[in-house]
């Protein structure tokens, strides 16, 4: 496993990201804490450090099943983030962005991690009820107190990232030092502003959804052969407008000739992309984390590049709206 540092924050995490998401119960596929152990256990033995995870995934059950496991571990060596913004219950005041939100769901996620301090702390989404001021004080607040290390964003406008670190830049608070957003070969939209605005601001990219929730790991006629793939179609996925087709026809022609699997193809692109820090991981089986990491390994020309590019096509923004 090779390293890298994120973001300016001179935190050093492995190229690949453990995505937790999986873990618990929510859904048919996801996995229980025994199945989720031996991913965890196998992706720390392979050299991954870095895990996100947040308090919606399975309503806290993921962040407790990765608490579980790295209690066994040495703590100070694993790098740790969560998020906050979704719905965790009936009442309004656990969700959103609001100072009250962000302190009562920041202490149940520590409790659940078993942990004092939260290596990074995300925003899920953009709170368009709260002002930005008001949440990235609560947030300062919370690195000054000890409780996250560094605060991050995920998915929104580039503008609206762009508000939030001037603000943070006008009022001294601490700065957004990661950025999670959707991108991968088949989702190119944050090429236009987002990517370039994170990289003019030194802020890390950790993109999600790195294989298209499973678009590019099969040829595209069983893209719903699976139940999460049932679940990504029923959710309104765009991979196949416009060139969707053609590129995962491409991966899957590399992919033969070069005897890898199209997942490694569509990782290796990827890690490829000098302001890619980190992609975030998601997996069910022990076979696919290890084929993920083998992937930190392939090698792609500037031509291989620009033949998955190319039949690019520009399509509706997703995934934070």
């Amino acid at each position: 496993m090779e390293y890298t540092t994120l973001g300016n924050t001179g935190t050093t995490v492995s190229e690949l990201c453990l995505g937790c998401m999986s873990f618990g119960s929510g859904d048919d596929w996801m996995l229980e804490e025994e199945e989720s152990r031996e991913i965890i256990e196998r992706a720390i033995d392979l050299g991954i450090n870095f895990f996100d995870t947040a308090n919606v995934y399975s309503t806290g059950e993921s962040e407790e099943v990765l608490g579980n496991v790295l209690d066994d571990y040495e703590r100070d060596e694993q790098v740790v983030a969560t998020k906050v913004f979704g719905e965790m219950g009936e009442d309004p005041n656990k969700q959103g962005l609001s100072r009250k939100a962000i302190e009562q769901e920041l202490e149940n996620s520590l409790e659940r991690l078993g942990m004092d301090t939260v290596d990074l702390y995300q925003i899920h989404r953009w709170d368009y009820d709260t002002p930005i001021e008001e949440t990235l004080r609560a947030l300062d607040d919370a690195v000054r107190r000890g409780q996250t290390r560094y605060i991050g964003a995920s998915s929104m406008w580039a503008h609206q990232f762009a508000d939030a670190l001037h603000t943070s830049d006008a009022l001294g608070l601490e700065r957004f030092a990661t950025m999670q957003n959707c991108y991968n070969l088949g989702y190119r939209e944050e090429e236009r502003e987002m990517l370039p605005l994170c990289e003019k601001e030194d802020v890390g990219v950790i993109p999600w959804s790195p294989l298209g929730a499973g678009f590019l790991t099969r040829p595209h006629e069983e893209s719903t052969a699976t139940t999460r793939g049932e679940h990504e179609a029923e959710y309104g996925v765009p991979y196949l407008e416009g060139g969707g087709e053609e590129i995962n026809e491409r991966v899957e022609e590399l992919a033969a000739e070069k005897d890898l699997t199209m997942a490694q193809v569509s990782l290796a692109w990827l890690l490829h992309k000098d302001w890619v820090d980190a992609p975030i991981v998601g997996t069910s089986s022990v076979e696919h984390l290890e084929q993920a990491v083998e992937a930190t390994d392939v090698d792609l020309s500037d031509s291989e590049m620009e033949y998955l590019e190319e039949p690019y096509e520009p399509m509706e923004v997703f995934g934070h709206e």
